[in-house]
């Protein structure tokens, strides 16, 4: 583990589509789990640029009518791959976009309704936010 001296902000997206489906990815990351798009904050960038730079990276969606719902933190998650102490701010957003192109921190990806994706192998932190933001 390196040596970290403060906690790391990141940010995830919740995407919906078109057919209020959400984009779920599978990850290494978390332990071959389905997970949402998202990570670090540049220095001089906001939240909502690193969001939207972090989906781009990682599925080529545009992203629009982004809500900030929560954040909590993970502290040396035994789960993730690199042991570090995250704060997560989670967004959820809209997405037009069909054409996904994912990178190489994901395996591969679905659109699931939120009922669908409950019943996946979904990373914990992942399951937690959608049970959230269906009770909204």
């Amino acid at each position: 583990m390196d040596k970290q001296l403060y906690p790391e902000p990141t940010v995830g997206a919740l995407i919906y589509g078109k057919d209020n489906r959400i984009f779920l990815m599978k990850s290494h990351k978390w332990g071959h789990k389905y997970t949402i798009p998202g990570g670090h904050i540049e220095v001089g960038e906001t939240m909502e640029q690193a969001l939207i730079r972090e989906v781009k990276e990682e599925t080529n969606l545009s992203i629009f009518d982004i809500r900030f719902i929560k954040f909590f933190e993970v502290i040396f998650d035994p789960h993730f791959h690199n042991r570090k102490h995250f704060i997560f701010f989670d967004f959820t957003c809209r997405t037009n976009d069909t054409d996904v192109i994912l990178n190489e921190e994901a395996e591969e990806y679905l659109w699931a309704t939120e009922d669908e994706a409950l019943q996946l192998h979904l990373e914990d932190n992942t399951r937690r936010f959608i049970e959230r933001v269906k009770k909204i």
